[in-house]
């Protein structure tokens, strides 16, 4: 198996929990390859869409307040919940008192507080406020909308690799499993595999479909620097929970930005 094959294998693995098998050869090459993360990020999200694809194509009217409800349990069932128990301990530690140590400490709480509650809340009713906007846009444009999930797939995984090659984990444990492994020069391919995302659109829809498209990977850099800037100050360093958090944040101002941008083009 090649490093690149590899690297796809066991980012596959680890980001979503379809059954291609877990290897130590898979994930030693994914962990040094950043870059890994947006190119699954375009299957992932192709795969995603599929509940808005679905009430799009059926015979009857599908509402968007379903497919709202719909979309997050698909993309859950096929992502896992990994990346919200980052957010939950994010969350927590963003509202906690005292200095980094004592954040990092909740990070490690298993506990759910009030913090990492109501970031949980906020993430997930985004997110189905996100597909209800995707839902409606669907009813115009099936390919602007299953292009929107994709490229905002791609954008989640770009801001988390972003932070992967930038960061620096406070800690042992998975972020500094990730951060170790890589350094800023990786972001160049990070950046080569995320770019063709802007034009995804571009064959069917032609050039209007760019500017939204490019919106929603600007967002996710907006994001990506964001936590880094939080994390640093707040923690120290870039944690797995910063990643998990940041994949998902990412996601959901993407949609929502993307949503904005196709309406104003």
């Amino acid at each position: 198996m090649t490093g690149a094959v590899a690297a796809l294998r066991g980012a596959v693995g680890f980001l979503s929990r379809l059954p291609v098998g877990h290897t130590e050869d898979g994930w030693e090459a994914f962990r040094r390859t950043p870059a890994a993360m947006p190119a699954v990020g375009y299957a992932l999200g192709a795969l995603i869409a599929l509940p808005v694809v679905g009430a799009a194509l059926s015979p009857v009217r599908v509402p968007a307040a379903t497919v709202a409800v719909a979309f997050p349990a698909w993309l859950y069932l096929v992502t896992g919940i990994t990346h919200l128990d980052g957010v939950a301990d994010a969350g927590d530690a963003a509202v906690v008192h005292g200095d980094a140590d004592r954040r990092r400490e909740v990070l490690k709480d298993s506990a759910l507080g009030v913090g990492g509650t109501v970031a949980l809340a906020l993430v997930v009713v985004a997110l189905a406020a996100g597909a209800t906007a995707v839902a409606e846009l669907a009813r115009f444009s099936l390919v602007g909308a299953v292009l929107l999930v994709v490229v905002a797939e791609v954008g989640a995984k770009a801001a988390t690799a972003t932070l992967v090659c930038v960061g620096d984990a406070p800690h042992e444990g998975l972020g500094s499993a990730l951060t170790g492994a890589s350094g800023p020069g990786a972001l160049g391919w990070v950046a080569l595999v995320t770019a063709p995302a802007a034009l995804l659109g571009w064959p069917t829809l032609g050039p209007d479909a760019v500017a939204p498209s490019l919106a929603v990977l600007a967002a996710a850099v907006v994001v990506a620097a964001l936590a880094f800037a939080w994390a640093r100050a707040r923690l120290g360093g870039v944690s797995g929970d910063v990643l998990g958090a940041t994949n998902e944040l990412a996601r959901v101002v993407g949609l929502h930005v993307g949503v904005i941008a196709w309406t104003l083009s």
